[in-house]
Protein backbone atom coordinates (compact mmCIF):
# COMPACT_ATOMS: atom_id res chain seq x y z
CA UNK A 1 0.00 0.00 0.00
CA UNK A 2 1.31 3.43 -0.84
CA UNK A 3 1.27 6.98 0.37
CA UNK A 4 -1.31 7.23 3.05
CA UNK A 5 -4.04 7.13 0.49
CA UNK A 6 -7.38 5.72 1.55
CA UNK A 7 -7.77 2.36 -0.11
CA UNK A 8 -10.58 2.25 -2.66
CA UNK A 9 -10.76 -0.69 -5.06
CA UNK A 10 -13.31 -1.63 -7.67
CA UNK A 11 -14.64 -4.57 -9.62
CA UNK A 12 -16.02 -3.37 -12.95
CA UNK A 13 -17.73 -6.16 -14.90
CA UNK A 14 -19.65 -5.84 -18.14
CA UNK A 15 -23.21 -7.24 -17.98
CA UNK A 16 -22.66 -9.54 -20.93
CA UNK A 17 -23.11 -13.01 -19.41
CA UNK A 18 -22.37 -15.31 -16.52
CA UNK A 19 -19.60 -14.54 -14.06
CA UNK A 20 -16.57 -16.74 -14.75
CA UNK A 21 -14.60 -18.01 -11.76
CA UNK A 22 -11.70 -15.80 -12.91
CA UNK A 23 -13.96 -12.79 -12.49
CA UNK A 24 -15.00 -13.88 -9.01
CA UNK A 25 -11.34 -14.34 -8.07
CA UNK A 26 -10.74 -10.73 -9.12
CA UNK A 27 -13.62 -9.72 -6.86
CA UNK A 28 -12.16 -11.74 -4.00
CA UNK A 29 -8.68 -10.24 -4.23
CA UNK A 30 -10.17 -6.74 -4.42
CA UNK A 31 -12.43 -7.48 -1.46
CA UNK A 32 -9.63 -8.97 0.68
CA UNK A 33 -7.28 -6.10 -0.06
CA UNK A 34 -9.91 -3.49 0.74
CA UNK A 35 -11.04 -5.07 4.00
CA UNK A 36 -7.47 -5.76 5.15
CA UNK A 37 -6.66 -2.06 4.78
CA UNK A 38 -9.99 -0.73 6.11
CA UNK A 39 -10.82 0.43 2.62
CA UNK A 40 -13.85 0.49 0.34
CA UNK A 41 -14.87 -2.08 -2.25
CA UNK A 42 -16.79 -0.59 -5.19
CA UNK A 43 -18.87 -2.44 -7.79
CA UNK A 44 -19.13 -0.48 -11.04
CA UNK A 45 -21.11 -1.78 -14.01
CA UNK A 46 -19.29 -1.09 -17.27
CA UNK A 47 -22.16 -1.22 -19.76
CA UNK A 48 -20.96 1.22 -22.39
CA UNK A 49 -21.09 -1.45 -25.11
CA UNK A 50 -24.86 -1.67 -25.49
CA UNK A 51 -24.54 -4.12 -28.39
CA UNK A 52 -23.25 -6.75 -25.95
CA UNK A 53 -25.67 -5.98 -23.12
CA UNK A 54 -27.51 -9.11 -21.91
CA UNK A 55 -30.78 -8.92 -20.01
CA UNK A 56 -30.46 -10.35 -16.51
CA UNK A 57 -26.66 -10.31 -16.42
CA UNK A 58 -26.43 -7.43 -13.95
CA UNK A 59 -28.86 -9.07 -11.52
CA UNK A 60 -26.84 -12.27 -11.88
CA UNK A 61 -23.69 -10.42 -10.79
CA UNK A 62 -25.40 -9.13 -7.64
CA UNK A 63 -26.75 -12.57 -6.75
CA UNK A 64 -23.40 -14.20 -7.35
CA UNK A 65 -21.49 -11.78 -5.11
CA UNK A 66 -24.16 -12.10 -2.45
CA UNK A 67 -23.86 -15.91 -2.51
CA UNK A 68 -20.08 -15.64 -2.16
CA UNK A 69 -20.40 -13.18 0.72
CA UNK A 70 -18.42 -10.55 -1.21
CA UNK A 71 -20.84 -7.66 -0.87
CA UNK A 72 -19.63 -4.28 -2.20
CA UNK A 73 -19.68 -1.14 -0.07
CA UNK A 74 -20.78 0.99 -3.04
CA UNK A 75 -22.70 -0.19 -6.10
CA UNK A 76 -25.68 0.61 -8.32
CA UNK A 77 -27.84 -1.13 -5.70
CA UNK A 78 -26.33 0.43 -2.57
CA UNK A 79 -25.39 3.81 -3.99
CA UNK A 80 -22.61 5.96 -2.58
CA UNK A 81 -20.93 9.33 -2.83
CA UNK A 82 -19.34 8.66 -6.24
CA UNK A 83 -22.35 7.54 -8.28
CA UNK A 84 -23.89 6.81 -10.57
CA UNK A 85 -22.23 3.40 -10.71
CA UNK A 86 -23.40 2.35 -14.17
CA UNK A 87 -21.31 3.80 -16.97
CA UNK A 88 -24.35 4.13 -19.25
CA UNK A 89 -25.71 6.63 -16.71
CA UNK A 90 -22.44 8.60 -16.79
CA UNK A 91 -22.38 9.14 -20.57
CA UNK A 92 -22.32 12.99 -20.46
CA UNK A 93 -19.18 12.91 -18.32
CA UNK A 94 -16.82 11.30 -20.80
CA UNK A 95 -17.14 13.52 -23.87
CA UNK A 96 -15.66 16.53 -22.11
CA UNK A 97 -12.49 14.58 -21.31
CA UNK A 98 -12.21 13.40 -24.92
CA UNK A 99 -12.59 17.00 -26.10
CA UNK A 100 -9.89 18.05 -23.64
CA UNK A 101 -7.55 15.49 -25.18
CA UNK A 102 -8.32 16.82 -28.69
CA UNK A 103 -7.61 20.39 -27.64
CA UNK A 104 -4.24 19.33 -26.24
CA UNK A 105 -3.35 17.39 -29.39
CA UNK A 106 -3.51 13.99 -27.68
CA UNK A 107 -6.60 12.74 -29.54
CA UNK A 108 -8.37 13.35 -32.83
CA UNK A 109 -11.64 12.88 -34.70
CA UNK A 110 -11.69 9.99 -37.18
CA UNK A 111 -14.35 9.79 -39.90
CA UNK A 112 -13.36 6.49 -41.54
CA UNK A 113 -16.28 4.30 -42.57
CA UNK A 114 -16.30 0.53 -41.91
CA UNK A 115 -15.55 -0.06 -45.60
CA UNK A 116 -12.58 2.31 -45.49
CA UNK A 117 -11.24 0.58 -42.39
CA UNK A 118 -11.52 -2.80 -44.09
CA UNK A 119 -9.70 -1.50 -47.17
CA UNK A 120 -6.97 -0.21 -44.88
CA UNK A 121 -6.54 -3.66 -43.34
CA UNK A 122 -6.22 -5.20 -46.77
CA UNK A 123 -3.94 -2.47 -48.17
CA UNK A 124 -1.41 -2.60 -45.32
CA UNK A 125 -1.58 -6.35 -44.81
CA UNK A 126 1.78 -8.13 -45.19
CA UNK A 127 3.25 -11.48 -44.20
CA UNK A 128 5.05 -9.75 -41.35
CA UNK A 129 1.95 -7.76 -40.36
CA UNK A 130 -1.17 -9.82 -41.15
CA UNK A 131 -3.47 -7.65 -38.98
CA UNK A 132 -2.65 -3.97 -39.54
CA UNK A 133 -3.63 -1.56 -36.78
CA UNK A 134 -4.75 2.05 -36.87
CA UNK A 135 -1.40 3.27 -35.59
CA UNK A 136 1.05 6.13 -36.05
CA UNK A 137 1.96 5.07 -39.60
CA UNK A 138 -1.55 4.23 -40.80
CA UNK A 139 -3.32 7.24 -39.31
CA UNK A 140 -1.57 9.53 -41.78
CA UNK A 141 -3.30 7.66 -44.64
CA UNK A 142 -6.81 7.86 -43.20
CA UNK A 143 -9.66 10.39 -43.00
CA UNK A 144 -9.21 12.04 -39.64
CA UNK A 145 -8.40 15.24 -37.82
CA UNK A 146 -4.69 14.78 -38.51
CA UNK A 147 -5.04 14.64 -42.29
CA UNK A 148 -7.96 17.05 -42.67
CA UNK A 149 -7.97 20.79 -42.00
CA UNK A 150 -9.79 22.15 -38.97
CA UNK A 151 -12.42 23.63 -41.26
CA UNK A 152 -12.98 20.25 -42.95
CA UNK A 153 -13.34 18.56 -39.59
CA UNK A 154 -15.94 21.08 -38.40
CA UNK A 155 -17.81 20.84 -41.68
CA UNK A 156 -18.07 17.04 -41.38
CA UNK A 157 -19.21 17.24 -37.76
CA UNK A 158 -21.86 19.88 -38.59
CA UNK A 159 -23.06 17.73 -41.51
CA UNK A 160 -23.69 14.88 -39.09
CA UNK A 161 -21.04 12.56 -40.55
CA UNK A 162 -20.41 9.75 -38.01
CA UNK A 163 -17.05 9.89 -36.26
CA UNK A 164 -15.09 8.36 -33.45
CA UNK A 165 -12.45 9.94 -31.26
CA UNK A 166 -9.09 8.17 -31.10
CA UNK A 167 -6.12 8.65 -28.80
CA UNK A 168 -2.97 9.83 -30.59
CA UNK A 169 -0.29 7.48 -29.28
CA UNK A 170 3.22 8.97 -29.22
CA UNK A 171 6.02 7.56 -31.35
CA UNK A 172 9.44 6.31 -30.26
CA UNK A 173 8.59 6.28 -26.58
CA UNK A 174 9.11 3.61 -23.92
CA UNK A 175 6.11 3.53 -21.62
CA UNK A 176 6.88 2.01 -18.23
CA UNK A 177 4.90 1.40 -15.08
CA UNK A 178 5.31 -0.61 -11.88
CA UNK A 179 2.88 -3.50 -11.44
CA UNK A 180 2.35 -4.92 -7.95
CA UNK A 181 2.67 -8.45 -9.34
CA UNK A 182 4.82 -8.18 -12.47
CA UNK A 183 7.11 -5.42 -11.13
CA UNK A 184 8.45 -3.02 -13.80
CA UNK A 185 6.74 -3.45 -17.18
CA UNK A 186 7.67 -1.56 -20.36
CA UNK A 187 6.07 -1.07 -23.77
CA UNK A 188 7.23 0.34 -27.10
CA UNK A 189 4.71 3.02 -28.07
CA UNK A 190 5.34 2.32 -31.77
CA UNK A 191 3.50 -1.01 -31.56
CA UNK A 192 0.43 0.38 -29.77
CA UNK A 193 -2.51 1.45 -31.94
CA UNK A 194 -4.66 4.55 -31.59
CA UNK A 195 -7.54 3.10 -29.60
CA UNK A 196 -11.05 4.48 -30.02
CA UNK A 197 -12.05 6.52 -26.96
CA UNK A 198 -15.52 7.70 -28.00
CA UNK A 199 -17.60 5.53 -30.33
CA UNK A 200 -19.89 6.78 -33.09
CA UNK A 201 -22.90 6.45 -30.77
CA UNK A 202 -21.29 8.85 -28.30
CA UNK A 203 -20.57 6.16 -25.73
CA UNK A 204 -17.03 5.86 -24.40
CA UNK A 205 -14.98 2.74 -24.87
CA UNK A 206 -13.55 0.88 -21.92
CA UNK A 207 -10.22 2.65 -22.33
CA UNK A 208 -11.49 6.17 -21.67
CA UNK A 209 -14.26 5.24 -19.27
CA UNK A 210 -12.09 3.17 -16.95
CA UNK A 211 -9.54 5.97 -16.58
CA UNK A 212 -12.10 8.72 -16.05
CA UNK A 213 -14.17 6.67 -13.61
CA UNK A 214 -11.17 5.48 -11.62
CA UNK A 215 -10.12 9.12 -11.23
CA UNK A 216 -13.56 10.46 -10.32
CA UNK A 217 -14.24 7.56 -7.93
CA UNK A 218 -10.82 8.04 -6.31
CA UNK A 219 -9.74 4.44 -6.91
CA UNK A 220 -6.39 3.82 -5.22
CA UNK A 221 -5.65 0.30 -6.50
CA UNK A 222 -6.87 -1.41 -9.65
CA UNK A 223 -6.71 -5.20 -9.77
CA UNK A 224 -7.68 -6.75 -13.07
CA UNK A 225 -6.94 -9.77 -15.24
CA UNK A 226 -3.61 -10.15 -17.01
CA UNK A 227 -5.41 -9.98 -20.36
CA UNK A 228 -5.66 -6.20 -19.82
CA UNK A 229 -1.89 -5.78 -19.54
CA UNK A 230 -1.61 -5.02 -23.27
CA UNK A 231 -3.99 -2.05 -22.78
CA UNK A 232 -1.82 -0.55 -20.05
CA UNK A 233 0.18 1.83 -22.31
CA UNK A 234 -3.02 3.45 -23.61
CA UNK A 235 -4.34 3.87 -20.08
CA UNK A 236 -1.04 5.23 -18.79
CA UNK A 237 -0.99 7.91 -21.49
CA UNK A 238 -4.61 8.82 -20.71
CA UNK A 239 -3.71 9.21 -17.04
CA UNK A 240 -0.71 11.31 -17.96
CA UNK A 241 -2.63 13.54 -20.37
CA UNK A 242 -5.78 14.01 -18.28
CA UNK A 243 -4.90 13.83 -14.60
CA UNK A 244 -1.20 13.28 -14.05
CA UNK A 245 0.56 10.00 -13.35
CA UNK A 246 0.73 10.79 -9.64
CA UNK A 247 -3.06 10.35 -9.54
CA UNK A 248 -3.01 6.94 -11.24
CA UNK A 249 -3.99 3.93 -9.08
CA UNK A 250 -1.47 1.24 -8.36
CA UNK A 251 -2.11 -1.64 -10.71
CA UNK A 252 -1.96 -5.39 -10.23
CA UNK A 253 -2.58 -7.58 -13.25
CA UNK A 254 -3.72 -10.97 -11.97
CA UNK A 255 -2.44 -14.16 -13.62
CA UNK A 256 -4.77 -16.13 -15.84
CA UNK A 257 -6.57 -19.24 -14.63
CA UNK A 258 -5.48 -22.06 -16.89
CA UNK A 259 -7.49 -25.02 -18.14
CA UNK A 260 -6.24 -28.27 -19.66
CA UNK A 261 -5.16 -26.55 -22.89
CA UNK A 262 -4.63 -22.85 -22.17
CA UNK A 263 -6.78 -20.20 -20.56
CA UNK A 264 -9.76 -21.76 -18.79
CA UNK A 265 -12.87 -21.36 -20.93
CA UNK A 266 -16.55 -22.24 -21.00
CA UNK A 267 -15.64 -24.78 -23.67
CA UNK A 268 -13.37 -26.55 -21.16
CA UNK A 269 -16.26 -26.86 -18.75
CA UNK A 270 -18.51 -28.33 -21.43
CA UNK A 271 -15.85 -30.74 -22.62
CA UNK A 272 -14.56 -31.97 -19.29
CA UNK A 273 -17.76 -31.78 -17.25
CA UNK A 274 -16.87 -29.20 -14.62
CA UNK A 275 -18.38 -25.75 -13.95
CA UNK A 276 -16.54 -22.56 -14.85
CA UNK A 277 -19.24 -20.08 -13.80
CA UNK A 278 -20.08 -19.23 -10.21
CA UNK A 279 -23.79 -20.00 -10.69
CA UNK A 280 -25.96 -21.47 -13.40
CA UNK A 281 -26.25 -19.22 -16.42
CA UNK A 282 -28.54 -19.52 -19.43
CA UNK A 283 -27.77 -17.05 -22.20
CA UNK A 284 -31.12 -15.45 -23.13
CA UNK A 285 -29.92 -14.97 -26.71
CA UNK A 286 -28.62 -18.44 -27.55
CA UNK A 287 -30.42 -20.28 -24.71
CA UNK A 288 -27.11 -22.01 -24.06
CA UNK A 289 -26.95 -23.37 -20.50
CA UNK A 290 -23.80 -23.41 -18.38
CA UNK A 291 -23.73 -25.12 -14.98
CA UNK A 292 -22.41 -23.19 -12.01
CA UNK A 293 -20.50 -24.12 -8.85
CA UNK A 294 -23.48 -23.28 -6.63
CA UNK A 295 -25.84 -25.61 -8.45
CA UNK A 296 -23.17 -28.30 -8.75
CA UNK A 297 -23.24 -28.50 -4.97
CA UNK A 298 -20.38 -26.32 -3.74
CA UNK A 299 -20.56 -24.38 -0.50
CA UNK A 300 -19.81 -20.67 -0.95
CA UNK A 301 -17.03 -20.86 1.66
CA UNK A 302 -15.37 -23.69 -0.27
CA UNK A 303 -15.73 -21.84 -3.58
CA UNK A 304 -14.15 -18.69 -2.12
CA UNK A 305 -11.40 -20.74 -0.47
CA UNK A 306 -10.44 -22.55 -3.69
CA UNK A 307 -10.47 -19.26 -5.63
CA UNK A 308 -8.11 -17.68 -3.11
CA UNK A 309 -5.62 -20.49 -3.69
CA UNK A 310 -5.77 -20.17 -7.50
CA UNK A 311 -2.70 -17.97 -7.81
CA UNK A 312 -1.95 -17.10 -4.16
CA UNK A 313 -0.62 -18.70 -1.00
CA UNK A 314 0.52 -17.38 2.33
CA UNK A 315 3.77 -19.36 2.40
CA UNK A 316 2.75 -21.66 5.28
CA UNK A 317 1.41 -24.57 3.24
CA UNK A 318 -2.06 -24.08 4.74
CA UNK A 319 -4.93 -24.51 2.30
CA UNK A 320 -8.17 -24.29 4.27
CA UNK A 321 -8.99 -20.69 5.16
CA UNK A 322 -12.03 -19.11 6.71
CA UNK A 323 -12.71 -15.55 5.62
CA UNK A 324 -11.21 -14.06 8.77
CA UNK A 325 -7.97 -15.94 8.14
CA UNK A 326 -7.90 -14.87 4.50
CA UNK A 327 -8.36 -11.26 5.55
CA UNK A 328 -5.53 -11.57 8.04
CA UNK A 329 -3.03 -13.32 5.77
CA UNK A 330 -3.79 -12.04 2.28
CA UNK A 331 -1.13 -9.87 0.67
CA UNK A 332 -0.91 -8.89 -2.98
CA UNK A 333 2.85 -9.51 -3.06
CA UNK A 334 2.22 -13.24 -2.63
CA UNK A 335 0.05 -13.46 -5.75
CA UNK A 336 1.87 -15.58 -8.32
CA UNK A 337 3.13 -14.15 -11.60
CA UNK A 338 2.41 -17.29 -13.60
CA UNK A 339 -1.01 -18.66 -14.50
CA UNK A 340 -2.80 -20.84 -11.97
CA UNK A 341 -3.88 -24.33 -13.08
CA UNK A 342 -7.50 -25.12 -12.28
CA UNK A 343 -7.90 -28.69 -11.00
CA UNK A 344 -11.52 -29.75 -10.60
CA UNK A 345 -10.63 -32.69 -8.36
CA UNK A 346 -8.80 -30.28 -6.07
CA UNK A 347 -11.87 -28.04 -6.12
CA UNK A 348 -13.97 -31.02 -5.02
CA UNK A 349 -11.48 -31.70 -2.24
CA UNK A 350 -11.91 -28.15 -0.93
CA UNK A 351 -15.67 -28.65 -0.82
CA UNK A 352 -15.36 -31.98 0.98
CA UNK A 353 -13.11 -30.42 3.59
CA UNK A 354 -15.62 -27.61 4.14
CA UNK A 355 -18.50 -30.09 4.47
CA UNK A 356 -16.53 -31.83 7.22
CA UNK A 357 -15.60 -28.49 8.77
CA UNK A 358 -19.14 -27.17 8.97
CA UNK A 359 -21.23 -28.27 11.96
CA UNK A 360 -24.25 -30.43 10.97
CA UNK A 361 -26.59 -27.69 12.20
CA UNK A 362 -24.96 -25.21 9.82
CA UNK A 363 -25.74 -27.48 6.85
CA UNK A 364 -29.46 -27.87 7.57
CA UNK A 365 -30.74 -25.32 5.05
CA UNK A 366 -28.42 -26.38 2.24
CA UNK A 367 -29.07 -30.11 2.63
CA UNK A 368 -32.82 -29.62 3.01
CA UNK A 369 -32.91 -27.66 -0.25
CA UNK A 370 -30.97 -30.39 -2.06
CA UNK A 371 -33.24 -33.14 -0.77
CA UNK A 372 -36.38 -31.17 -1.58
CA UNK A 373 -35.33 -31.07 -5.25
CA UNK A 374 -35.87 -34.85 -5.42
CA UNK A 375 -39.11 -34.80 -3.44
CA UNK A 376 -37.69 -35.62 0.00
CA UNK A 377 -39.22 -33.65 2.87
CA UNK A 378 -36.67 -33.25 5.66
CA UNK A 379 -38.44 -30.83 7.95
CA UNK A 380 -37.47 -32.43 11.29
CA UNK A 381 -34.38 -30.41 12.23
CA UNK A 382 -33.22 -32.81 14.96
CA UNK A 383 -33.52 -35.86 12.71
CA UNK A 384 -31.87 -34.14 9.73
CA UNK A 385 -29.02 -32.95 11.96
CA UNK A 386 -28.42 -36.54 13.07
CA UNK A 387 -28.41 -37.79 9.49
CA UNK A 388 -26.02 -35.05 8.34
CA UNK A 389 -23.67 -35.93 11.19
CA UNK A 390 -23.63 -39.55 10.05
CA UNK A 391 -23.02 -39.00 6.33
CA UNK A 392 -21.36 -35.61 5.73
CA UNK A 393 -17.81 -37.00 5.69
CA UNK A 394 -18.88 -39.30 2.84
CA UNK A 395 -20.11 -36.38 0.73
CA UNK A 396 -17.99 -34.32 -1.62
CA UNK A 397 -20.73 -32.07 -3.01
CA UNK A 398 -24.05 -31.07 -1.50
CA UNK A 399 -25.73 -33.10 -4.24
CA UNK A 400 -24.13 -36.24 -2.77
CA UNK A 401 -26.54 -35.98 0.15
CA UNK A 402 -29.29 -37.23 -2.16
CA UNK A 403 -27.67 -40.66 -2.32
CA UNK A 404 -25.96 -40.64 1.06
CA UNK A 405 -28.94 -39.37 3.06
CA UNK A 406 -32.00 -40.19 0.96
CA UNK A 407 -32.56 -43.71 2.36
CA UNK A 408 -32.89 -42.24 5.87
CA UNK A 409 -36.14 -40.62 4.75
CA UNK A 410 -37.70 -43.18 2.42
CA UNK A 411 -37.39 -46.84 1.55
CA UNK A 412 -34.92 -47.36 -1.30
CA UNK A 413 -36.67 -47.66 -4.65
CA UNK A 414 -34.22 -50.29 -5.85
CA UNK A 415 -32.13 -52.92 -4.07
CA UNK A 416 -28.93 -54.50 -5.38
CA UNK A 417 -30.25 -58.05 -4.98
CA UNK A 418 -27.49 -59.49 -7.15
CA UNK A 419 -24.93 -58.47 -4.54
CA UNK A 420 -27.06 -59.96 -1.74
CA UNK A 421 -27.30 -63.29 -3.58
CA UNK A 422 -23.51 -63.52 -3.81
CA UNK A 423 -22.67 -65.85 -0.95
CA UNK A 424 -26.32 -66.17 0.12
CA UNK A 425 -27.03 -69.54 1.75
CA UNK A 426 -29.37 -71.29 4.16
CA UNK A 427 -27.34 -70.19 7.17
CA UNK A 428 -27.65 -66.51 6.24
CA UNK A 429 -31.34 -66.90 5.54
CA UNK A 430 -31.81 -68.49 8.95
CA UNK A 431 -29.77 -65.71 10.57
CA UNK A 432 -31.92 -62.93 9.14
CA UNK A 433 -35.13 -64.76 10.05
CA UNK A 434 -34.01 -65.06 13.68
CA UNK A 435 -32.53 -61.55 13.67
CA UNK A 436 -35.89 -60.08 12.65
CA UNK A 437 -37.61 -61.98 15.46
CA UNK A 438 -35.01 -60.79 17.94
CA UNK A 439 -35.28 -57.17 16.80
CA UNK A 440 -39.07 -57.33 17.07
CA UNK A 441 -38.74 -58.23 20.75
CA UNK A 442 -36.34 -55.39 21.58
CA UNK A 443 -37.71 -52.68 23.85
CA UNK A 444 -34.74 -50.29 23.54
CA UNK A 445 -33.75 -49.17 20.06
CA UNK A 446 -30.17 -47.96 19.77
CA UNK A 447 -26.85 -49.35 18.59
CA UNK A 448 -25.91 -50.55 22.08
CA UNK A 449 -29.00 -52.79 22.07
CA UNK A 450 -28.91 -53.88 18.41
CA UNK A 451 -25.20 -54.77 18.18
CA UNK A 452 -25.12 -57.54 20.87
CA UNK A 453 -28.16 -59.13 19.25
CA UNK A 454 -26.51 -59.04 15.84
CA UNK A 455 -23.35 -60.69 17.17
CA UNK A 456 -25.30 -63.24 19.20
CA UNK A 457 -27.25 -64.56 16.21
CA UNK A 458 -24.12 -64.55 14.04
CA UNK A 459 -22.40 -66.76 16.58
CA UNK A 460 -25.47 -69.02 16.85
CA UNK A 461 -25.43 -69.60 13.09
CA UNK A 462 -21.64 -69.86 12.99
CA UNK A 463 -21.28 -66.87 10.68
CA UNK A 464 -18.76 -64.03 10.78
CA UNK A 465 -20.45 -60.68 11.52
CA UNK A 466 -18.54 -59.12 8.62
CA UNK A 467 -20.18 -61.49 6.13
CA UNK A 468 -23.61 -60.34 7.31
CA UNK A 469 -23.07 -56.59 7.31
CA UNK A 470 -23.09 -56.23 3.51
CA UNK A 471 -26.44 -57.99 2.93
CA UNK A 472 -27.92 -56.04 5.86
CA UNK A 473 -26.60 -52.79 4.36
CA UNK A 474 -28.08 -53.63 0.96
CA UNK A 475 -31.45 -54.39 2.57
CA UNK A 476 -31.53 -51.08 4.44
CA UNK A 477 -29.76 -48.78 1.97
CA UNK A 478 -30.14 -50.42 -1.43
CA UNK A 479 -26.44 -50.10 -2.33
CA UNK A 480 -22.89 -50.45 -1.04
CA UNK A 481 -22.56 -47.09 0.71
CA UNK A 482 -23.40 -45.31 3.92
CA UNK A 483 -22.08 -45.16 7.50
CA UNK A 484 -22.13 -48.01 10.03
CA UNK A 485 -25.04 -50.26 9.10
CA UNK A 486 -26.14 -50.60 12.71
CA UNK A 487 -26.12 -46.80 13.05
CA UNK A 488 -28.40 -46.72 9.99
CA UNK A 489 -30.79 -49.21 11.61
CA UNK A 490 -30.79 -47.29 14.87
CA UNK A 491 -31.52 -44.02 13.05
CA UNK A 492 -34.28 -45.09 10.66
CA UNK A 493 -36.12 -46.76 13.54
CA UNK A 494 -37.41 -50.19 14.49
CA UNK A 495 -40.48 -50.29 12.27
CA UNK A 496 -38.65 -49.17 9.11
CA UNK A 497 -35.71 -51.53 9.75
CA UNK A 498 -38.00 -54.55 10.19
CA UNK A 499 -40.04 -53.64 7.11
CA UNK A 500 -36.99 -53.30 4.87
CA UNK A 501 -35.39 -56.57 6.00
CA UNK A 502 -38.69 -58.46 5.75
CA UNK A 503 -39.40 -57.07 2.27
CA UNK A 504 -35.97 -58.17 1.02
CA UNK A 505 -36.31 -61.61 2.60
CA UNK A 506 -39.68 -62.10 0.91
CA UNK A 507 -38.26 -60.99 -2.45
CA UNK A 508 -35.27 -63.32 -2.13
CA UNK A 509 -37.51 -66.27 -1.18
CA UNK A 510 -39.88 -65.57 -4.04
CA UNK A 511 -37.05 -65.51 -6.61
CA UNK A 512 -35.13 -68.54 -5.21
Amino acid sequence: MTENKQVRVRFAPSPTGGLHLGGVRTVLYNYLFAKKHNGTFVLRIEDTDQTRFVEGAEAYIYECLDWCGLVPDESPLKGGAFGPYRQSERKPIYKQYAEKLIEAGHAYYAFDTPDELERMRQQFKTAANPSPQYDARVRQQMKNGLTLSAAEVQSLIQAGVPYVIRIKMPTDETITFHDLIHQDVSFDSNVVDDKVLIKADGMPTYHLAVVVDDFLMQISHAFRGEEWLSSAPVHIKLWEYLFGLDKMPQWAHLPLIMGPHGKLSKRDGSKYGFPVFAMNWTDPRSHEFTEGFREKGFLPEAFVNLLAMLGWNDGTGDEIFEMDALLERFSIDRVHKSGAQFDYEKARWFNQEWLKKRAPEALLTDVRQVLSRVGIDANDNAYLTTVIGLVRERCVLLSDFIQQAGYFFSTPESIDFDSIREGWNNAKQAFFRDFVNGLSALDAWHVAAIEPLFKQYAETHQLKPGSLQLPLRLMLVGGKFGPSVLEIAATIGKKETLQRITHCMQTLNAKS
